[in-house]
Protein backbone atom coordinates (compact mmCIF):
# COMPACT_ATOMS: atom_id res chain seq x y z
CA UNK A 1 0.00 0.00 0.00
CA UNK A 2 0.74 3.51 -0.60
CA UNK A 3 2.27 5.73 2.44
CA UNK A 4 -0.64 8.42 2.53
CA UNK A 5 0.77 12.27 2.61
CA UNK A 6 -1.50 14.08 5.62
CA UNK A 7 -2.48 17.63 5.87
CA UNK A 8 -5.47 19.44 7.52
CA UNK A 9 -7.70 18.75 5.03
CA UNK A 10 -7.17 14.81 5.30
CA UNK A 11 -6.23 14.13 8.45
CA UNK A 12 -9.57 13.25 10.04
CA UNK A 13 -11.01 11.38 7.65
CA UNK A 14 -8.28 9.20 7.37
CA UNK A 15 -8.35 8.68 10.81
CA UNK A 16 -12.03 8.25 11.15
CA UNK A 17 -11.89 5.92 8.06
CA UNK A 18 -9.79 3.55 9.05
CA UNK A 19 -8.61 0.88 12.12
CA UNK A 20 -5.33 1.61 12.31
CA UNK A 21 -3.52 4.52 11.21
CA UNK A 22 0.47 5.14 11.68
CA UNK A 23 1.99 8.32 10.83
CA UNK A 24 5.10 9.29 10.28
CA UNK A 25 6.16 13.27 11.85
CA UNK A 26 8.58 14.46 9.28
CA UNK A 27 10.75 17.39 7.92
CA UNK A 28 12.22 17.34 4.44
CA UNK A 29 15.04 18.59 6.42
CA UNK A 30 15.95 16.24 8.99
CA UNK A 31 18.57 13.63 8.03
CA UNK A 32 17.19 11.12 10.60
CA UNK A 33 13.66 11.42 8.76
CA UNK A 34 15.07 10.49 5.21
CA UNK A 35 17.06 8.05 6.44
CA UNK A 36 14.10 6.06 7.79
CA UNK A 37 11.77 6.82 4.78
CA UNK A 38 12.77 3.78 3.05
CA UNK A 39 12.28 1.43 6.14
CA UNK A 40 9.05 3.03 6.70
CA UNK A 41 7.96 2.95 3.20
CA UNK A 42 9.11 -0.89 2.85
CA UNK A 43 6.77 -1.85 6.19
CA UNK A 44 3.93 0.06 4.30
CA UNK A 45 4.29 -2.59 1.52
CA UNK A 46 5.02 -5.76 4.20
CA UNK A 47 2.11 -5.32 6.46
CA UNK A 48 -1.59 -5.82 6.10
CA UNK A 49 -4.63 -3.76 7.88
CA UNK A 50 -2.31 -0.69 8.54
CA UNK A 51 -2.64 2.43 7.01
CA UNK A 52 0.57 4.27 6.86
CA UNK A 53 0.92 8.38 6.24
CA UNK A 54 3.08 10.96 6.73
CA UNK A 55 3.00 14.14 7.87
CA UNK A 56 5.13 17.03 7.00
CA UNK A 57 5.56 18.89 9.99
CA UNK A 58 6.90 22.09 8.13
CA UNK A 59 3.65 22.27 5.78
CA UNK A 60 1.33 20.79 8.60
CA UNK A 61 2.77 23.10 11.48
CA UNK A 62 -1.33 23.14 12.96
CA UNK A 63 -0.84 18.80 13.39
CA UNK A 64 2.52 19.13 14.55
CA UNK A 65 1.69 21.39 17.38
CA UNK A 66 -1.98 19.77 18.36
CA UNK A 67 0.07 16.37 18.73
CA UNK A 68 2.85 18.58 20.42
CA UNK A 69 5.65 17.01 18.21
CA UNK A 70 9.15 17.94 19.64
CA UNK A 71 11.73 15.82 18.08
CA UNK A 72 11.65 14.28 14.47
CA UNK A 73 11.19 11.57 13.42
CA UNK A 74 8.16 11.22 15.53
CA UNK A 75 5.65 7.88 15.16
CA UNK A 76 2.18 7.81 16.38
CA UNK A 77 -0.34 4.98 15.80
CA UNK A 78 -4.11 5.15 16.23
CA UNK A 79 -6.65 2.11 16.53
CA UNK A 80 -10.19 2.87 16.18
CA UNK A 81 -9.32 6.57 16.43
CA UNK A 82 -7.55 6.68 19.81
CA UNK A 83 -4.16 7.59 19.80
CA UNK A 84 -2.13 4.42 21.66
CA UNK A 85 1.31 4.98 20.58
CA UNK A 86 3.52 7.80 20.41
CA UNK A 87 7.47 7.75 19.76
CA UNK A 88 9.91 9.96 18.64
CA UNK A 89 12.68 8.53 16.75
CA UNK A 90 13.40 6.22 13.86
CA UNK A 91 12.87 2.75 14.10
CA UNK A 92 14.43 -1.05 12.79
CA UNK A 93 11.96 -2.74 10.57
CA UNK A 94 11.74 -5.30 13.35
CA UNK A 95 11.21 -2.94 16.24
CA UNK A 96 7.90 -0.87 13.90
CA UNK A 97 6.91 -4.47 12.99
CA UNK A 98 6.56 -5.53 16.67
CA UNK A 99 4.69 -2.58 17.43
CA UNK A 100 2.23 -2.72 14.91
CA UNK A 101 1.85 -6.04 16.06
CA UNK A 102 1.57 -5.38 19.66
CA UNK A 103 -0.88 -2.43 18.34
CA UNK A 104 -3.55 -5.46 16.09
CA UNK A 105 -3.45 -6.96 19.58
CA UNK A 106 -4.79 -4.22 22.13
CA UNK A 107 -8.16 -5.56 22.99
CA UNK A 108 -9.80 -1.66 22.40
CA UNK A 109 -12.79 -2.04 24.77
CA UNK A 110 -10.65 -2.39 27.66
CA UNK A 111 -8.46 0.65 26.49
CA UNK A 112 -11.66 2.73 26.47
CA UNK A 113 -12.73 1.81 29.39
CA UNK A 114 -9.23 2.97 31.08
CA UNK A 115 -9.82 5.76 29.14
CA UNK A 116 -12.98 6.52 30.87
CA UNK A 117 -11.89 5.78 34.32
CA UNK A 118 -8.94 8.17 33.74
CA UNK A 119 -11.56 10.86 32.94
CA UNK A 120 -14.41 10.57 35.13
CA UNK A 121 -10.80 10.73 37.94
CA UNK A 122 -10.05 14.01 36.64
Amino acid sequence: MAVLELNEGNFDDTIQNNDIVILDFWAPWCGPCKSFAPTYEAMSEKIEGVTFAKINTEDEQELAGKFQIRSIPTLMIFREQVAIFSQPGAMAESDLEAVLNKAKELDMAMVRKEIKEQQEKS
